[in-house]
């Protein structure tokens, strides 16, 4: 539990384990810096991570498919509830059902101020053309986001662009702020190892990460008799449906295809022992696996789509390719393991790149001027 006396800030977020991985140093800054620090999850293992950093966790009832309305409404109820409960002063929402519900719930609960994060707004919006479930989805942000005093968080321009010209958020609302940052103590710059070329992606195991173009990509290198070595970190998520199942994992790894290193912890030593980061993802906010990849000064070969591009600078730190294009990703990838040159070239750009742009401290110092700043709200005083 916290001891500190200061403002209640309370995150929401589905998932525990993304609570730490992308979350966890800008909570802990927010409570050295006064605020009593609240967590909102699914129960889950990584649970008792959150409550030994000293916050107070709170177990919410959030469904994984979304496709039953009573438990959806149930979830909203849960989270009106807390907030009448907990009455924290700054709610921060982040990913795609906790900003959808709890910017609801924050309205309806009259929370002083609430801060979403649209770490990417999904599959549905890489599609241009209108359609019914789209316009649904706008509606529902509009709903979230329209609380008056609050701050929307964009990782990248085209999701910003998309919800400022849709009339969903205000121009004064938004924010931009690139990724949830890079502890570059921690993913230091390391020269590269000796061959062989390693390439390495590191993502959940989805379809729309792009593993199945990655796999493809591998089968097209060694029919090509090269001696890149494609490696693949992140475990299945079987409550998802674009999931890939382990069994297909198992079959590749054993058929030689890739080396399957399951979920991993140190992410830094997998980049640092690796030559060339590879993300096909469908759409992205903005990868932290990638600017992770820049601060330890890796090439890049990822998608030219929302949140990759923006996660390098195109033929500077990396090379984009179309996505859902195996032959270009492996084209990509081979040109890199060729060109020892171009391949350490952009790897000292990235983690220039890195060092201007994805330092977890701007990131967490960013942070926390919005909180204080919708901590100080007399907007929306309590009844």
């Amino acid at each position: 539990m916290s001891t500190t006396t200061g403002p209640i800030l309370l995150y929401v977020v589905n998932n525990p384990a993304f609570f730490l991985s992308h979350r966890l140093p800008l909570a802990q800054a927010a409570q050295s810096a006064g605020f009593q620090v609240h967590v909102a999850t699914m129960n889950g293992p990584a649970v008792a991570r959150i409550k030994a950093q000293g916050f107070t966790h709170h177990v919410l009832p959030l469904s994984r498919s979304g496709k039953n309305p009573l438990k959806e409404l149930h979830s909203l109820w849960a989270l009106y509830r807390l907030f009448k409960r907990v009455r924290p002063q700054v709610v921060h929402a982040v990913t795609i059902k906790p900003v959808l519900y709890g910017g609801i719930a924050a309205r309806l609960a009259r929370v002083p101020g609430f801060l979403a994060a649209v770490s990417g707004l999904g599959y549905l919006f890489t599609d241009e053309r209108d359609s019914a479930v789209k316009r649904i989805a706008l509606f529902m942000y509009k709903l979230a986001l329209g609380h008056p005093h609050s701050r929307v968080v964009f990782q990248n321009t085209s999701d910003r662009d998309v919800l400022l010209q849709a009339g969903v958020v205000r121009s004064e609302q938004a924010v931009m702020i690139r990724g949830s940052g890079v502890d570059l103590d921690q993913f230091s710059y390391q020269p590269e190892p000796d061959a062989p070329i390693i390439a390495l992606m590191v993502a959940r195991l989805l379809a729309d990460k792009g593993v199945n173009e990655f796999i493809e990509a591998a089968k097209i290198s060694q029919q090509q008799g090269e001696s890149v070595i494609w490696q693949i970190a992140g475990s299945p998520d079987p409550g998802n449906p674009a999931s890939l199942t382990r069994e297909q994992m198992t079959d590749w790894h054993q058929a030689g295809v890739v080396q399957w290193l399951g979920e991993q912890t140190d992410i830094a030593g997998l980049y640092q022992r690796a030559h060339i980061a590879v993300l096909p993802s469908y759409r992205e906010g903005l990868p932290k696996s990638l600017i992770e990849a820049a601060a330890c000064g890796r090439a890049v070969v990822t998608t030219d789509v929302p949140g990759c591009r923006d996660a390098i600078e195109a033929n500077v730190t990396g090379l984009l390719v179309p996505p859902k294009n195996a032959q270009a990703v492996a084209d990509a990838v081979l040109e890199l393991a060729h060109d020892t040159a171009k391949r350490q070239d952009f790897g000292r750009a990235g983690r220039d790149l890195a060092e201007r742009a994805f330092d977890i401290n701007y990131v967490i110092d960013s942070h926390l001027r919005l909180y204080g700043y919708l901590a100080k709200s007399r907007m929306h005083k309590r009844p």
